[in-house]
């Protein structure tokens, strides 16, 4: 197999990707933006230090081309390219031959380039509006007002206002046609509400499953089986910024859970106010016996 290899996570299952050849740096750019900050200012580093190594031999090549070198070899061609590459310049060090010159040329031209390039980066990683939304851990499968609804609780936990916030839950499973080809599709789930004027704290994104929904009549077994997953997303525009953001959380059938509730967040306390506890967002507990219905509908 020739190309590149990539996992792609899909539901319930890895699928390794091949044959999708890249050029090389062609993907620089969206590589930078995705590193963690540790990972990008490390490989900078790096960079950097390979860089002034790099000229520190061509100093050393030319024949003693730099006037004062202290010390002497390659650590002074090394603290000379540092100072040229920073366009510092203290004065003591300087190039004395028309081959110190060229290179102290070049060099200062790779460093104006190099300061723009991660000036670039740095704006863009600060400047990238990221949403902070909290996606609980297990979707719940239960009743509400008699009909078996899937609940996904979210959280904005930056706690700011992100306006029109608009939520989105799709179904992807494993199919068979009616000609025996096996394909995986995707199914729109109608969601009770799908738009928050105002997510601020809370939100809990739910789909009845009734005659319309893909789930309708669909074990947890089945669902498995064709290696169901969900996928969640939420978009909406930061009132600070004025930017669109948006969150995604995807679920495999097995992280499902049925005939379980969340645990309540609120409670109130003896002098009348409101407290919501994050500690148990993720937390489910089971319903009332009365309740148990192990399958999705039909």
């Amino acid at each position: 197999m020739h190309g590149h290899s990539k996992v792609i996570r899909l539901g319930n299952s890895d699928i390794v990707t091949h044959g999708l050849s890249r050029p090389f740096g062609s993907n620089t750019y969206h590589f930078f933006l995705t590193l963690r900050w540790w990972q990008f200012f490390a490989i900078n580093a790096a960079i950097f230090l390979a860089i002034n190594a790099v000229f520190a031999v061509l100093y050393m090549l030319g024949g003693a081309p730099i006037a004062n070198q202290s010390p002497p070899g390659f650590w002074g061609a090394f603290f000379f390219s540092v100072e040229t590459l920073a366009t510092v310049g203290y004065g003591d060090m300087h190039p004395m031959t028309l081959y110190g010159h060229v290179v102290a040329t070049t060099e200062i031209f790779a460093g104006m380039s190099n300061v723009a390039i991660v000036t670039g980066l740095i704006f863009a990683r600060f400047s990238r509006p990221r949403a902070i939304i909290l996606f609980a851990e297990h979707p719940i499968v239960h009743p509400v007002n008699g009909k078996q609804t899937l609940t996904i609780r979210a959280a904005n936990a930056r706690q700011n206002v992100i306006v029109e916030a608009n939520a989105r839950l799709r179904l992807i499973r494993r199919e068979v046609t009616s000609e025996g080809y096996v394909m995986r599709r995707i199914h729109d789930l109608e969601l009770v509400r799908d738009q928050q004027p105002m997510f601020v704290l809370g939100w809990n994104i739910m789909h009845v499953i009734d005659e319309s929904s893909p789930l309708w009549g669909t074990t947890a077994e089945e669902l498995v089986e064709k290696e169901g997953g969900l996928i969640l997303t939420i978009s909406g525009v930061d009132e600070t910024t004025s930017q669109s953001m948006q969150g995604r959380k995807t679920y495999g059938a097995d992280t499902m859970r049925w005939n379980m509730k969340y645990r309540d967040l609120l409670h109130v306390d003896d002098d009348g106010v409101t407290h919501m506890d994050f500690n148990h967002f993720h937390e489910v507990q089971p319903l009332r016996p009365e309740h148990d219905d192990p399958s999705l509908g039909g």
